[in-house]
């Protein structure tokens, strides 16, 4: 099996921003007077569509919850990151433009793709100071399909605009189980979970990966002997 593409989840997987995503949507939650810890934020609505998101929280924890209400939450959540996305240092994980360029020099696309809407994406690319066909390829956001994880919607835009017909020349690296099972809903030859971000290695494990890995680098010395590069 070749690998032609890999396609790497944002927050916590390629991009450090010390889980302001998920702190601020407890705030959001907080703020509306539903009491919630952060280790419940993280367990249901990490790496997920973040209204989608809202809505699994509320319904996990058993609050009774409506669409008004979820809307309220989720407005709040967008103006708050927004202000904190200005004042926050972002800086990428370890190794990671490492691994970006050394996928690069193989001629294997590489792929962002993330729960987050795209101005929200594109002003955390332009923070890291990421341009497109120079450190990636391509970026594909939860606002530009019409499903969300863990359906496989936005790797499938991904192969189709990168023309690559088959999955199983596919790696899906990310730090939650619903990275994982978007990755297996697309047949992806291989789903990796990574322990940098939102969940535990034990919390990776219960989607069953085909790895766990501790370092973005990893992969590069597991593709290299799956393409047989010497």
């Amino acid at each position: 099996m070749k690998i032609k593409m890999v396609v790497f989840d944002m927050a916590g997987t390629t991009v450090d921003e010390d889980n302001v995503v998920y702190k601020t949507l407890q705030e959001a939650i907080v703020q509306h007077s539903i009491a919630i810890t952060l280790d419940e934020v993280l367990k249901h609505g990490a790496g997920k569509e973040k209204l989608q998101a809202i809505v699994d929280i509320l319904e996990h924890t058993n609050h009774p919850s409506s669409s008004e209400l979820v809307k309220q939450i989720y407005n709040y959540f967008i103006d708050k990151l927004t202000i904190n996305y200005k004042t926050l240092e972002i800086k990428a994980l370890p190794n990671v433009e490492k691994v970006f360029k050394e996928l690069i020099d193989r001629n294997i696309k590489v792929v962002l793709n993330t729960g987050y809407n795209r101005e929200t994406a594109e002003t955390l690319i332009k923070k890291l100071g990421w341009e497109l066909s120079v450190d990636y390829d391509l970026l594909v956001t939860a606002s530009d399909v019409k499903q969300n994880r863990p359906q496989p919607d936005m790797i499938i835009s991904a192969m189709s605009e990168l023309n690559i017909s088959d999955p199983a020349g596919i790696i899906k690296v990310g730090d939650s189980a619903v990275d994982i099972f978007e990755g297996k809903n697309a047949n992806c030859g291989l789903n990796i979970g990574i322990t940098t971000g939102a969940q535990t290695r034990e919390q990776l494990s219960e989607a069953n990966p085909d790895y766990i890995i501790d370092d973005l680098y990893s992969i590069i010395e597991l593709i290299d002997s799956m393409n047989n590069i010497a």
